[in-house]
């Protein structure tokens, strides 16, 4: 596994907080995977990320195999090409086969409730050009958001194959893969018991999650990961903010262009953040070693990357949601 601008330390150096997250990734997850720990230099951003993905996906009562059909039809219209694998072997391991070769193909699922799931998640892309809204659950709502974000962080982050030389696109290889973890997905999640992670003073939890712990955890991945706007000055993040309404989840045809002509009339000390948030809203593949090289000239801890690809992939994401309260977009 490559991560494509910094390496973490590693998993059994971890204290405090990121050592309670990575704890809880063992006893209830699949270990501390890249996918968070290319997150664990912003442990709050970390932790919140990992409560919602948690209370969302694996706890509660709401089917599996349609929450893991959520994540995979999401990271499809995101592009994540890591999260389809991921989440395609996950479906092996819940012993949905033919499902998971579908979703992996780019198809359409045989079956009618899946086949609506799947094109449900796949709309929450451009949810005001698709007139997109959840006639779901927490669970399954909270799983589509989750995935909105982790889809961003990982495609910047982190290098598109699971295994070397995208090993993990074999069907064979997938279905061995599914079964080595067919006792962890099975296995009941008590809801909250990731809440604790997230400490006080959290924002008040979206009205779609009435009162399941996903909308705590939501409500605190949205504080956590906006804090990155801090690193941009006001106009930088009006642009974002305003670019994210406007585009509507389009996928730019030729991003490093398009983010380039977006930045002209931003500040200039301010330009390859913002360019480096807006292709972390769109298009975050297209960020590049250049980019991040200029970002740490003036910026140059992890951390402050961590925090303005989830800056970006927050806002992307907070998007959808507002689509669930129309007076909000």
């Amino acid at each position: 596994m490559t991560y494509r601008f910094f390496t973490p330390a590693k998993a059994s150096a971890a204290t405090g907080l990121t050592a309670e997250v990575y704890r809880q990734l063992r006893d209830e997850f699949l270990g501390p995977v890249p996918t968070f720990q290319a997150l664990s230099a912003v442990p709050e951003v970390l932790a919140a990320t990992w409560a919602l993905m948690r209370e969302a996906l694996l706890a509660g009562d709401a089917s599996r195999v349609d929450r893991e059909l959520v994540a995979s039809a999401v990271s499809r219209a995101n592009r994540c090409r890591f999260c389809v694998d991921a989440h395609v072997m996950l479906l092996h391991a819940l012993g949905e086969h033919e499902l998971a070769e579908v979703i992996a193909r780019g198809g359409t699922p045989p079956e009618p409730r899946h086949a609506e799931l799947a094109g449900w998640a796949e709309a929450s892309r451009t949810p005001r050009a698709a007139a997109w809204s959840s006639p779901y659950g927490p669970e399954l709502t909270g799983t589509l958001l989750a995935f909105h974000f982790i889809n961003r962080g990982v495609s910047a982050l982190l290098d598109p194959d699971l295994l070397p030389g995208g090993l993990q696109r074999s069907p064979m290889v997938r279905s061995v893969g599914g079964r080595l973890y067919a006792s962890t997905a099975r296995e009941p999640r008590e809801p909250g018991r990731s809440l604790p992670l997230l400490g006080a003073g959290t924002t008040a939890p979206p009205g779609w999650a009435g009162e399941s712990p996903v909308g705590v955890a939501y409500a605190s991945l949205r504080k956590a990961a906006m804090q990155g706007g801090d690193l941009l000055g006001d106009v930088a993040r009006q642009t974002v903010t305003a670019t994210v309404r406007w585009e509507d989840g389009r996928h730019p045809a030729r991003p490093a262009d398009w983010a380039v002509d977006l930045v002209r009339d931003v500040p200039g000390t301010d330009r390859v953040g913002t360019r480096i948030a807006l292709l972390a809203a769109f298009a975050p593949g297209a960020i590049s070693a250049g980019d991040v090289a200029l970002w740490r000239l003036s910026h140059p801890a992890d951390a402050d990357l961590v925090r303005l690809v989830a800056y970006g992939a927050i806002t992307a994401t907070d998007h959808v949601a507002r689509a669930l309260s129309p007076a909000q977009l």
